[in-house]
């Protein structure tokens, strides 16, 4: 991310919740928003640039017949479109995109527009999918139908949405540039699915036994080897729900407060973070804007804040009685 002075990040809000099986997310962007992140960014160094949200009213959908098993797929669509074309247009011009979701079934969007402007860099995107679920369901393998849990296993290609796109390029990644790290509830046919594709995935019991560094350095290594770069897509269930409670889908066990900052500190050391999607806050879910907070702390870590230099807020302080 180099000079801060002359790298800019351009926020870009996308409302969408429709592919999740809990409504809320549509007001993950505001929240992110009030949390303070534009000037934490800017506190940092960096030039920042809100976009907006892209808007309901913005969105052009096709006359395709949904496929079986894809709930909302119409809308969905929508979105996907949308934000492809956008997520290309801010790649190009030379920002670090910030995408404010919503479900995490916007990467399908923001990933795939991301992706086409460093296929014609001749680079390669690879993806860091942090996240409790490994969303590689396809509409043959979904229990659910939701689309949200569909989002990495159509950016690397698999069938069943093959019209999602309608006319915007697709740029698929393969199963060798995601990595799903966090990982700790996939549904059977799901699991067999990422097996067979030979998918890097990184379980809590992995973080337990090697713990985050390891991990995470291993990634970056293989991207660097490769000259590639790097989109960070960050569900906040990655974190354990103590922490984070703001989300539909909490699932027990997750990431500490300290394993997911060290994390993004070791991205951001790493140079080679170029795109980024926070996804799944539920506002209607959290506790007085805690799990904004700390998202926002979080991508606060992943742009150069160190843990170590942060005030000691007043409510964790200890009053003599």
């Amino acid at each position: 991310m180099g000079d801060r002075e002359n790298t800019r990040i351009a926020l870009l809000g996308a409302p969408v919740d429709v592919g999740a099986s809990r409504r809320g997310t549509l007001m993950g962007p505001a929240a992110l928003r009030t949390a303070g992140l534009a000037g934490v960014l800017e506190g940092l160094g960096y030039r920042v640039e809100d976009h907006g949200d892209i808007l309901p009213r913005d969105l052009k959908p096709t006359n395709d017949v949904p496929p079986d098993n894809a709930r909302h797929y119409t809308e969905i669509q929508a979105w996907t479109r949308a934000l492809s074309a956008r997520a290309f247009e801010l790649a190009r011009s030379g920002v670090i995109p910030l995408f404010l979701g919503g479900d995490h079934s916007l990467s399908m969007g923001s990933i795939n527009g991301v992706a086409r402007h460093w296929h014609e860099q001749g680079r390669e995107l690879f993806v860091l999918w942090l996240d409790a679920h490994a969303d590689y369901n396809t509409p043959f393998t979904t229990i659910t139908a939701n689309m949200h849990g569909m989002s990495a296993a159509f950016l690397c290609g698999e069938p069943g949405l093959d019209r999602l796109l309608g006319d915007e390029p697709r740029a698929s990644i393969t199963p060798a540039q995601l990595d799903l790290f966090g990982v700790r509830s996939v549904d059977k046919l799901e699991g067999e699915l990422i097996r067979e594709r030979g998918i890097s995935i990184v379980d809590m019991r992995h973080i337990d036994e090697f713990g985050v560094a390891v991990l995470i350095r291993r990634l970056i290594n293989r991207v660097k080897e490769r000259n590639g770069v790097l989109h960070v897509s960050f569900d906040v269930d990655f974190l354990d729900p103590s922490i984070a409670p703001g989300v539909g889908t909490t699932v027990p066990g997750g990431a500490s407060y300290r394993e997911a900052h060290l994390a993004m500190e070791l991205m951001h050391d790493s140079g080679l973070v170029r795109s980024v999607d926070v996804v799944e806050l539920n506002p209607f879910l959290d506790e007085r804007g805690r799990t904004a907070r700390v998202a926002v702390e979080l991508v606060a870590s992943l742009f150069g804040q160190r843990i170590t230099d942060r005030a000691t807020p007043t409510n964790a302080i200890i009053s003599p009685r």
